[in-house]
């Protein structure tokens, strides 16, 4: 099934990353997480005390795992962290494992890109733990162990029911490339099952959050009774609190400039259609929440993880990185605003002020 989705790519020499390379890749790291550094929000840590054994039916992997801990503020801080650092080992892994230059400056780009700080800014949200699952699920795949993918991708849902519009299609891309159609359906089929029987049910069950509000009450930090509300929401109630037209309006220019740039990479052609459509499935999230901006950066994550699955060992033609440099570029100038009233830290030591001397002082 690989070879209808794409002829198999010329083999090229293995390479080690060059220094400067490797230097630059720590550059951008270290720029990514002075952006976007902050402690993990009260939104965050709200949403990872929520649990199945308190009557949750969504979003309750993380919290299950971590109640036996209790409620402090210091135990869902850990938690957040060691996540975060978790991907960032994989992001690290991926670059030195990388066979060509290609991969390697595609992972430096999503750094440096306005995604790089978005990734440190949303420390503690679960988008986070669905991408460290999928790298887990495409290791397994690697490795010729499909069905333990296959669970692996299933637990997903139950971190965040988005996976069935972030992650999922990316594993599907990959199963594609391994498998035949019918094995790669069949090893979908359970995630994508158990997605539907947890957007079938209630949120939570009778009184589970009125219980869980009990006992946040007492705990050190100031939890978030609107995060609680999402619990207690249809989805039809959370439509009347946004509008999916502007979210929508957001989404688009990132959509085309993804969607149009993989296509340039990769010839128009019907062997395309799976890539894409991994690529740009997190633009259906404008009809599941109003986190335009936090769909933006799952969008060009996605986009990006999709092109270093489909690189493998090509290296880019100059007039691709030309196209590749060019797409960055255009990426830089997408706002994504942070949450909390957060704003991506500059690289200058000071603010610059416009306007004559005599002016600043008046203000």
């Amino acid at each position: 099934m690989a070879t209808l989705l794409e002829r198999a790519p010329a083999p090229v020499a293995e390479t080690t990353p060059r220094r400067s390379v490797t230097a630059l890749f720590a550059i951008a790291v270290l720029v990514a997480g002075y952006t976007g550094f902050r402690l993990p929000g009260e939104w965050a840590a709200t949403l990872q005390a929520v649990s199945l054994t308190d009557g949750f039916h969504r979003r309750f992997l993380v919290g299950t795992f971590l109640k036996p801990f209790g409620h402090d503020y210091a135990v869902f801080a850990v938690a957040s962290f060691a996540v975060l650092g978790a991907v960032l080992a994989v992001v690290t892994l991926a670059f030195f494992n990388s066979r060509t230059e290609s991969r390697r400056w595609l992972i430096i780009g999503w750094l440096l890109l306005p995604t790089g700080g978005y990734l440190f800014h949303e420390v503690g949200y679960f988008d986070q733990v669905l991408y460290l699952l999928l790298s887990g699920a495409l290791w397994a795949v690697h490795r010729n162990r499909p069905v333990a993918a296959s669970a692996v991708m299933a637990l997903s849902v139950t971190v965040h029911e988005i996976a069935l519009l972030t992650v999922l299609p990316v594993f599907g891309f990959a199963l594609l490339r391994k498998v035949p159609f019918r094995r790669a359906c069949a090893l979908l089929a359970p995630a994508a099952l158990l997605g539907a029987v947890i957007l079938a049910l209630p949120p939570a069950g009778t009184g589970a959050v009125e219980g869980l509000r009990r006992e946040l009450s007492t705990a050190d930090f100031g939890y978030r009774v609107d995060a609680l509300n999402l619990f207690g929401r249809t989805q039809a109630e959370s439509w009347q609190l946004y509008s999916i037209t502007n979210v929508l309006l957001y989404l688009s220019p990132i959509l085309l400039v993804v969607a149009g740039g993989f296509l340039y990479l990769h010839r128009p052609t019907l062997a395309a259609a799976v890539p894409v459509a991994a690529i740009t499935a997190p633009a259906l999230l404008a009809f599941g929440g109003w986190d335009d901006a936090r769909w933006g950066f799952l969008l060009v994550t996605n986009f990006f993880v999709v092109l270093w699955l489909w690189l493998g060992r090509r290296e880019l033609k100059l007039p691709q990185v030309a196209a590749l440099a060019g797409l960055f570029l255009i990426l830089t100038h997408v706002p994504m605003p942070y949450f909390d009233g957060y704003g991506p830290r500059w690289l200058t030591l000071v603010t610059p002020v416009e306007g004559f001397p005599q002016d600043r002082k008046a203000h």
